[in-house]
């Protein structure tokens, strides 16, 4: 169903606000695609270094040109989930003038859905790229869909469909959907002054078995709550019972879980081990703004890598923004949320 099928029957047409939303977004769909975006840089060798680095992707086929040549593809070739890194756009760039997301999100800007968030992105490959192949990118918008009660706010959801090219031949896609949603008015967030677990009104917990008693119904609503697969049930199923699971395929422990083993055999299961939940913060990040639902600026996000190897995420609770350091001793601890949700987080060990 195309955009203007489904918000002409939807909410929006009852308003005048809405009506011109509606109407907009028709106009933008009928546009068709943008024109085809060249990306600043051909696909280099350098960028899939730095890439598969921060990634940890150890492939040789991306980096190794002897291991490349050996395998099926003869060359060199890139990742392919590296499509978009080709034609970001740098810290100063600017969407051209007809891209749909762009004039989608101007619009909604100027009727007070200033704030936003990604929901969910889907990508299709269709072949590897190779260094020196020169990509560009062209937009489409698939569907509005609003305006939407969500716990975030009211809103819009916008979603695009990009489609890479080199030359005339596809190369990669993706949807892309965003929620850009008005702030609510004079909300303050559930917390004290210290902003920690206890001042905002939820259990923290710091061992197995010891649930707490969760926060209310209100603020837990603000929650941006995660997708649960079969692939990764068991880490959340762990966390509402105060176990920090981590999964192994053999003798290989990773995180965040994933469908498949990581030297690739299809024929292995994996099961997991329950961390101590003690470690060492990796990296982290102070957030002092945007506002988010629930939360008491400033607030901290570690990177915690365990004593067992792998790096989890999760608030730092009860310490100080300006004494957070790399290499903090910390230790899991368990944010209940409601009955459903556990989140891990961190406080720093004693």
């Amino acid at each position: 169903m195309t955009a203007t099928e489904r918000t002409a029957t939807g909410p929006a047409a009852a308003t005048d606000e809405g009506g011109r939303i509606e109407a907009a977004a028709r106009e933008i769909a009928a546009a068709g695609p943008s024109a085809a975006d060249p990306a600043r840089d051909p696909v280099n060798q350098a960028m899939i270094n730095n890439w598969v680095e921060a990634i940890g992707d150890t492939n040789p086929v991306y980096t190794d040109p002897d291991a490349a040549a050996a395998s099926v593809h003869g060359e060199l070739v890139a990742p392919p989930a590296m499509a978009q890194v080709w034609t970001m756009r740098g810290l100063h760039g600017v969407r051209p003038a007809d891209d749909p997301l762009r004039r989608m999100t101007d619009l909604l800007d100027e009727a007070g859905y200033t704030s936003v968030v990604a929901t969910d992105s889907a990508q299709t490959y269709h072949r590897y790229l190779r260094p020196g192949e020169h990509v560009a990118a062209s937009a489409v918008l698939d569907d509005v869909v609003g305006p939407k009660r969500t716990a975030l706010g009211e809103g819009w959801f916008v979603t695009t469909r990009t489609t890479w090219y080199v030359g005339d031949e596809p190369v990669a896609e993706m949807t892309f959907r965003i929620l850009k949603f008005r702030p609510p008015e004079a909300e303050t967030a559930p917390g004290g002054p210290d902003g920690n677990a206890a001042s905002e009104g939820r259990a923290t917990t710091g061992g197995k078995g010891d649930d707490g008693a969760g926060r209310g119904e209100a603020a837990a609503a603000t929650v941006l709550r995660p997708v649960v697969t079969r692939d990764n049930a068991f880490f959340w199923e762990g966390l509402r019972v105060g176990e920090l699971r981590i999964q192994r395929w053999g003798g290989t422990l990773r995180h965040p879980p994933g469908p498949m083993a990581p030297d690739g055999d299809l024929d292995a299961e994996p099961d997991y081990i329950v961390a101590a939940g003690t470690g060492t913060v990796y990296s982290f990040v102070v957030h002092h703004h945007p506002p988010v639902p629930g939360k008491r600026l400033p607030f901290v996000l570690a990177l915690v890598e365990l004593d067992e190897g792998v790096r989890v995420l999760g608030e730092l609770h009860g310490a100080d923004p300006g004494g957070v350091h790399i290499g903090l001793p910390v230790e899991a601890s368990f944010d209940r949320i409601d009955d459903d949700l556990t989140l891990p987080a961190w406080k720093v060990r004693s």
